[in-house]
């Protein structure tokens, strides 16, 4: 049965959302897909957000199984310790097994765990169910299918995320898309073509987009063709864990001192209660403050509750002296000499900074002319506004704002559009490779003491190579089978006019990790070699050795092509 729905799908830190629009010849603007959830005990109801939160609770508890959305996010702040939370940061945290039961982390050992890959299949699922009981007509298996990722997501935690989509029985056919992006798209559908009225040749669009697990930053440039104006994603910044968590943790550790001593589950529980507040605070301007409760200790039934009021004065100061202080064009992210013994963890960002790091970010590519904001944390005019004066306090100018697009949703819809404008019809952002990508080889030669082989680097991928692309290298190369040896890879932002087979110095490109490895064959045969690089679908680049059409070794260069 063919598609009859293009759905946008956002695989959230702290909200996931569906947003769906008609297949038809014309691009219509998405809407929220409204998801049942449990809200309480023995009550569901249909909300447009999902909270990424699933609990688990103990049998004496009477309920039918783990649930998930807002009562699993409320459970958090009763009993934090059988509630999943994060699974997508999890899902990018190189540090652990993503495939082992690790959640709710450090949970007692009675409390059942589920890996972070689980966890966001049970996700998936949810919302296919929910999606499939509202369309029995169109299960959501068989629609046209875009999840979103942010766009500093490794290929590992791509590939992750594709293999939940295939748990959740969504099948192979989930695109992914980088959520920047999203957010952009989502613009481009509600201004239809009036969009090129408010943009201009040169203009260069910075997405700030905030989110409840990681802050990412995106430069899109407008640029002309053949007398159009047309949209390329020119760079996005590195991996960046800091966002809406941070700000919960953040305001915990200043409600603490209000409560007096409590405890390690009493924190997690405040934590979560913060979490809810800062939500609430942050989605009416109008409100003052929003009271905090957590369970006491005590064994007396009354006099057991803590309770305090999160202030918005307390929100507006920590998120903007905290997280946004005005910094210099010049400022960068401060790094502290790290401790030799740590408990495990997610790889928090070391400075909150948000201003700094896009500082940093800035810094090696052309100022923005334009800015959208993204991210539920983007809802407060003074976080826009803050944000908006440091980038003007930059360059001397004021930045265009493209504002219209739900932020909490925008990620969704813009999905959603993107699935139509594959279609035809729709505007599309090129994102090729933003950076080159070159590989080292051995230099043939005589050995001369105490000096190491020369070493020089062979581009293998240029500056823009579209997804879906594949280039040859004309050259053959000797390949070393049937024993360890090591690959060095290398990466340049600014190198963009090198072509596939040009022949750079390292030291003018930033190394990459290596790869040590073993490729399968006779103990120390050097096979004949054409290299072929691919960049999929995914936004991966994956590098082959090529001898015969029967005979090729991938090299698993399967690096983030940002």
């Amino acid at each position: 049965m063919p598609a009859a729905f293009a759905v946008g799908i956002d695989l959230g830190t702290t909200n996931c959302a569906l947003a769906v629009a008609p297949l038809t010849d014309a691009v219509t603007p998405a809407t929220a897909f409204a998801i049942a959830q449990l809200v309480a005990a023995g009550e569901t109801q249909a909300r447009p957000m999902l909270p990424s939160f699933l609990y688990l609770p103990a049998e004496a508890e009477g309920l039918s199984g783990p649930s998930i959305g807002l009562f699993a996010r409320a459970q958090g702040a009763a009993t934090p310790t059988r509630v999943v939370s994060s699974a997508k940061s999890w899902l990018s945290h190189t540090g652990v097994d993503r495939r082992a039961p690790i959640l709710p982390w450090q949970a007692p050992d009675e409390v059942p765990k589920l890996s972070p890959l689980d966890a966001s299949a049970r996700y998936l699922a949810h919302m296919r169910a929910a999606w499939d009981a509202a369309h029995p007509e169109a299960p959501l298996a068989q629609q046209e299918l875009v999840l979103t990722v942010p766009a500093s997501f490794d290929a590992v935690a791509r590939e992750l995320t594709s293999e939940a989509c295939r748990i959740a029985g969504l099948g192979d056919a989930v695109r992914l898309l980088e959520e920047p992006q999203a957010a952009l798209y989502a613009w481009l559908s509600d201004r239809g073509a009036s969009w090129r009225d408010q943009l201009s040749m040169g203009d260069v669009i910075v997405v700030i987009d905030i989110g409840g697990g990681t802050t990412d930053f995106s430069l899109i440039s407008v640029n002309e063709e053949e007398g159009r104006l047309q949209l390329e994603r020119v760079a996005v910044g590195e991996h960046l864990l800091l966002g809406g968590d941070n700000m919960d943790l953040a305001l915990a550790h200043t409600l603490r001192g209000k409560l007096g001593t409590i405890d390690e589950w009493q924190f997690r529980a405040l934590t979560q209660a913060c979490r809810d507040g800062k939500e609430a605070l942050l989605a009416d301007p109008a409100r003052a403050d929003f009271p905090i409760s957590i369970a006491g200790r005590s064994s007396k039934l009354l006099g057991g509750t803590l309770r305090t009021q999160l202030l918005r004065a307390d929100v507006d100061a920590l998120l903007l002296d905290g997280f946004l202080p005005v910094v210099a064009k010049d400022a960068r992210p401060a790094s502290a000499r790290r401790v030799g013994l740590q408990t495990l963890g997610l790889p928090y960002a070391q400075d909150a900074a948000i201003t700094r790091h896009l500082a940093a970010f800035l810094s090696h590519h052309p100022s923005p002319t334009a800015v959208l904001f993204n991210g539920g944390v983007s809802k407060s005019p003074m976080v826009r506004e803050r944000l908006l004066q440091t980038l003007s306090s930059w360059s001397g100018s004021a930045r265009k704002v493209l504002s219209g697009a739900d932020p909490e949703l925008a990620v969704s819809r813009g999905a959603a559009y993107y699935a139509q404008a594959r279609r035809g019809g729709g505007v599309k952002i090129r994102s090729g490779t933003a950076q080159a990508y070159y590989i080292g080889f051995e230099r043939a030669g005589l050995a001369v003491p105490g000096m190491a082989p020369q070493i020089d680097a062979l581009c293998i991928a240029p500056f823009g190579m579209e997804e879906g692309s594949e280039v040859e290298l004309r050259d053959a190369l000797g390949l070393v089978v049937g024993e360890p040896v090591s690959f060095r890879f290398f990466g340049s932002a600014t190198r963009r006019d090198d072509r596939v087979g040009a022949v750079v110095d390292p030291a003018e490109l930033t190394e990459l990790a290596p790869i040590e490895t073993a490729l399968a064959g006779e103990t120390g045969r050097v096979a004949l070699v054409k290299l072929h690089a691919r960049v999929t679908e995914l936004g991966t680049l994956e590098l082959s050795a090529v001898e015969t059409a029967d005979s090729r070794w991938k090299l698993s260069f399967d690096v983030r092509v940002q």
